[in-house]
């Protein structure tokens, strides 16, 4: 029988999340955004009562107007890391996934995930082409909306999916965001609230898209050994898996992009686990239809069956399986996803106030760029 353990992406327990933090969301007008980073990382420490002499490893996200730069950040820190990089495009789990092969790989032992962004205060409008260029000048498609867009009109012709259905991941998450006084969007959503607004983007609605803000987030990642040192509840990392669409229109039904599936089919047998072992599940959102392509493409939702899975209570709000508890990016804030992974560490810690789950002990976090490429990460409290 073939070992598991030596599965693709299986890393089971040998690096751990220690701490978590963020600053506050929204609008921070009149800070630099390296600044709103290296605060984030300031916050992290403090909270966790971790030395800053402690971290040798840095990677930091470029965020809107070219900062977020290792070198940079790292001369504001006052860190000289061992190892240290910069994503063009990190969300949480493409930088997650390149500090825990760098402490596999032994260029560090500690490594800080930083990403402060001041894009709302500094006037981002994406009123620039976004990915292809060949898209934006045929298409007009200047932001995600109209890739969105595009890919739910598919799914309606494949599976007759309804815009009442697609709603409900919405209303779902916002019940999450006012629980949550972090959150940017916290008024009442309900589906008749939903469906009676306008089209931001036909088919797509304001609730259906994120908000542009400002605010920091970081992460803390360590080798088991060490991470044991630094906390009681280290988060582990079971495993990872990636994989690319970079064909672009040369992959069959891009819209749908179909090769989610090949990352799911790699995540558990990486960690070991089967998904009906997840306790929660987030998914990264700048849109609704993100979030209902990859439910199916992991096989939490049959095809066309979104609408549904949160009805019967199956996923979402109150259901079985808990989606996105901290809001997402449809109501917390726009974080490229490092918020998610402080929501989902702060649930398997019992840290999570009034929307507490009873009992999180393995937790998933999918995440894509685009049309370009998707990562997801399996996490638990104890590796046996």
């Amino acid at each position: 029988m073939a070992d598991s353990s030596r599965a693709p992406g299986a890393v089971r327990g040998r690096a751990a999340i220690v701490a978590v933090g963020n600053t506050l969301q929204g609008e921070l007008p009149g800070i630099a955004p390296d600044e709103v980073a290296v605060e984030a990382l300031r916050i992290t420490l403090a909270d966790a009562g971790i030395d800053k002499s402690r971290i040798d490893g840095l990677i930091t996200c470029k965020s809107y107007g070219g900062f977020g730069i290792d070198t940079e950040i790292g001369r504001l820190a006052g860190l000289n890391p061992a190892y240290s990089a910069t994503l063009d495009y990190g969300t949480c789990n493409f930088s997650l996934h390149l500090a825990v092969a760098a402490i596999e790989a032994g260029l560090a032992s500690t490594v800080a995930i930083v990403y402060g962004t001041n894009q709302r205060s500094a006037g981002n409008r994406f009123a620039h082409p976004l990915g292809r260029q060949d898209d934006a000048s045929v298409n007009g498609f200047l932001n995600v909306a109209g890739i969105a867009g595009m890919a739910f009109r598919r799914h309606q012709k494949l599976y007759g999916t309804t815009e009442s259905d697609l709603g409900q991941i919405a209303v779902s998450q916002r019940k999450y965001a006012r629980e949550n006084p972090l959150a940017i969007f916290r008024d009442p959503l309900t589906i008749d609230d939903y469906l009676a607004s306008p089209y931001l983007v036909a088919p797509l609605r304001r609730a259906d898209l994120c908000m542009i803000s400002d605010g920091g987030a970081c992460l803390i990642v360590a080798r088991d050994d060490i991470a044991r040192e630094l906390t009681d509840k280290p988060v582990y990392v079971l495993g990872i898996a990636q994989q690319s669409g970079l064909r672009d229109r040369q992959n069959d039904d891009q819209w749908m992009r179909p090769w989610l599936k090949q990352v799911a089919e790699r995540i558990y047998p990486a960690a070991g686990v089967d998904r009906s072992a997840v306790d929660a599940l987030y998914i990264q959102d700048p849109t609704s239809v993100w979030v209902m392509q990859m439910l199916e493409a992991y096989g939490f939702v049959e095809p066309g069956g979104v609408g549904d899975a949160f009805t019967s209570g199956a996923i979402g709000y109150g259901g079985k399986l808990p989606l996105n508890t901290n809001g997402g990016q449809l109501s917390e804030a726009y974080m490229w996803g490092f918020l998610h992974l402080c929501e989902l560490v702060r649930q398997m810690r019992g840290e999570a106030g009034p929307r507490q789950l009873a009992d999180v002990r393995v937790a998933q976090y999918c995440s894509t760029f685009g049309m370009m490429k998707a990562a997801s990460t399996i996490f638990a409290k104890e590796v046996a």
